[in-house]
């Protein structure tokens, strides 16, 4: 039987044999990234570094993957604490990146920012057919996941998607290489089964210096740049606008 952790922040940890699974279970808010669920994750990546664990899977419950950023008390926090938070949200897209575990993702549903970057950031990313992503971060001045886009996608397509704050289906999703497979929801526990399969071809040490060797190391350069975008002044005011807008948009 595997070990399901309490989900508590918004997070639950499936502990099983060969995989852990990572559910962001805040389905009425469409999984938006909190400030305790994206601690909760980190804590979750790391724990199952050090556990040795084949696979990390990383889920949505409800209707979609992830919305992004939880942007609901944007209004009543300081720039500093959004800062924060948009920095630590980095951390955890860096330690999925840099982990020793085969991570994989399943996004199903509309998919936003930092939800894409999650994504993003696993080896085997799976979509389901009606999914969809959007990154509008640079939207609002916010550089956060371009580098690893652009390391996938290839920087034409990553400039066209973001300059134009572009929606994109599983389709082309899958066609430019940002999705690994598009597969329909029922097919997800046998594609985490061969993930394990993958994963245990080799030793975990093995493994993880495979990773090492193909991952290029710009984790500093991404912190920077995000803390750069983050920290000019009137960040509040920038997602403020962006929020309206999008409002407006939808009439």
């Amino acid at each position: 039987m595997p070990d399901t952790a309490a989900a508590s922040a918004g997070v639950e940890v499936v502990r099983g044999q060969g995989a852990w699974r990572v559910i962001l279970d805040r389905p009425q808010k469409a999984n938006a990234l909190s400030a305790a669920m994206v601690e909760a994750s980190i804590e979750a990546v790391h724990a199952a570094g050090a556990a040795a664990v084949p696979v990390l899977a990383f889920e949505g419950r409800g209707r979609n993957l992830s919305a992004g950023f939880d942007f609901s008390d944007h209004e009543a926090q300081a720039e500093g604490d959004l800062l924060l938070r948009f920095v630590r949200l980095e951390m955890l897209l860096q330690a999925i990146a840099r982990s020793s575990c085969l991570t994989v993702a399943f996004a199903h549903g509309r998919n936003f920012g930092a939800g894409v970057d999650l994504f993003a950031a696993c080896k085997w990313r799976i979509a389901a057919p009606e999914a969809t992503f959007r990154m509008p971060g640079l939207g609002f001045g916010l550089v956060l996941g371009t580098r690893r886009f652009a390391a996938i996608v290839g920087r034409d397509n990553a400039r066209e998607i973001l300059e134009s704050l572009a929606t994109f289906d599983a389709a082309r999703a899958e066609g430019m290489g940002f999705a690994r497979r598009v597969a329909p929801a029922e097919r997800w526990p046998s594609i985490l089964e061969e993930a394990i399969a993958t994963a245990r071809s080799l030793p975990a040490a093995s493994r993880a210096a495979l990773y090492r060797v193909l991952d290029g190391d710009s984790d500093d350069a991404d912190l920077a740049a995000l803390a750069r975008s983050a920290a000019a002044p009137g960040l509040k005011q920038r997602i403020s606008a962006y929020l309206e807008a999008q409002r407006a948009a939808r009439g």
